[in-house]
């Protein structure tokens, strides 16, 4: 007992130290955004930097993802000494965009909710948000085509991006599965839960309605409807979580990009998006990839889009490279693809996720 006794005297000691210093950083957060003047408060370089300083040096026993937890929380909490960040996110709140929105900005900012992916664009674009949170794309069923389309028409830009762990449960009023007629959810929910869907409730009717949190509040109305979502859905409206991981893909994930009028310098570990159009004739890709290879520049993603144009069979390539856009090799090759490409756009130049 006497042992025990002292180690919480440590640890109370501890604590006070931690509150000292994290009154220390407050402060100079405080001088830093007097230094800045009306300069953006969120600089995703540098939090980034930060992160994956503190990883490298961490020796544990903490995990790094809990090193990355605790120290955003403590940059949101200084940030806010600064100035308070708007966040717009795809909403109501309970969704996975407002869970990729803590996990990436933290708790200490203004969370603003809106009913689709078009509004979170019109937020930021319009300054009544100062960032925005959208899903970009799913590890099971792939692209959200409605964000690449936004990207590719918005001013807007991603200055930053976000993987989330996207687990998906089935919740309702009642306490079993008995009963249910229809169930409610993002049509990316429905379609990563099919199998399980066709396997536990194979006769009831799939409605797809726009997002998760929605199909949550619908089911709380309503005794014979259900939905599926994330756990902080089921809390907010008050649901039983009738079945869990319900998702038929293990570990599946979404990744969000953060939306900002402002472009974003290098971090150092860097991914840049691009929107690309080539004429169709044959070779035009293999000529669009040639400088990337030259060049030295690893491509990590291609998804394809119509252009919606007059000509059915043209399209736009939506392209993931390493590096950033102002790097010289990066920036050579774009210069190369722009001569040849009949359209090019830099959707954004931004840190790679920290985990």
């Amino acid at each position: 007992m006497t042992d025990l006794t002292d180690l919480r005297t440590q640890i109370d000691a501890i604590d006070d130290q931690i509150l000292t210093l994290l009154n220390a950083r407050g402060r100079l957060a405080q001088a830093v955004g007097h230094s800045k003047g009306d300069a953006p408060v969120y600089r995703p370089e540098r939090e980034a930097q930060v992160l994956r300083r503190l990883i490298e040096q961490n020796t544990g026993p903490l995990p790094d993802a809990s090193v990355t937890l605790l120290f955003r929380e403590v940059m949101s909490a200084c940030r806010d000494l600064e100035r308070p960040l708007a966040i717009a996110y795809l909403g109501p709140q309970g969704t996975f965009s407002e869970a990729a929105a803590l996990k990436h900005f933290g708790q200490s900012t203004q969370r603003l909710p809106q009913p689709d992916i078009d509004a979170v664009f019109r937020a930021v674009s319009r300054g009544e948000a100062h960032y925005g949170v959208v899903p970009i794309e799913n590890s099971s069923e792939g692209a959200i085509s409605r964000t690449f389309d936004l990207l590719l028409s918005s001013e807007v830009s991603i200055c930053g991006e976000v993987y989330l762990r996207v687990r998906q449960n089935l919740m309702r009023q009642g306490g079993d599965m008995d009963g249910i007629r229809v169930v409610y959810a993002h049509a990316q929910s429905l379609a990563q839960c099919q199998h399980w869907l066709r396997d536990q409730l194979p006769h009831i009717e799939q409605v797809p309605v726009a997002s998760n949190s929605e199909g949550a509040r619908l089911a709380s109305e309503q005794p014979d409807a259900a939905a599926i979502g994330p756990e902080t859905a089921a809390q907010h409206y008050h649901l039983n979580l009738v079945a869990r991981d319900i998702e038929d893909i293990a570990n599946n994930t979404t990744r969000f990009v953060v939306i900002s009028r402002e472009p974003v310098a290098a971090a150092g570990k860097d991914r840049t998006s691009l929107a690309i159009s080539i004429s169709n004739r044959p070779g035009a890709v293999v000529e669009l990839l040639t400088p990337l290879a030259r060049h030295g520049i690893n491509l990590i993603n291609w998804n394809t889009r119509p252009a919606k144009k007059q000509d059915v069979w043209e399209y736009i390539f939506f392209v993931d490279v390493e590096g950033h856009a102002s790097d010289p090799a990066l920036k050579a090759a774009l210069a190369e693809i722009g001569r040849q490409a009949a359209f090019l756009k830099v959707l954004g130049a931004y840190p790679v996720a920290v985990a």
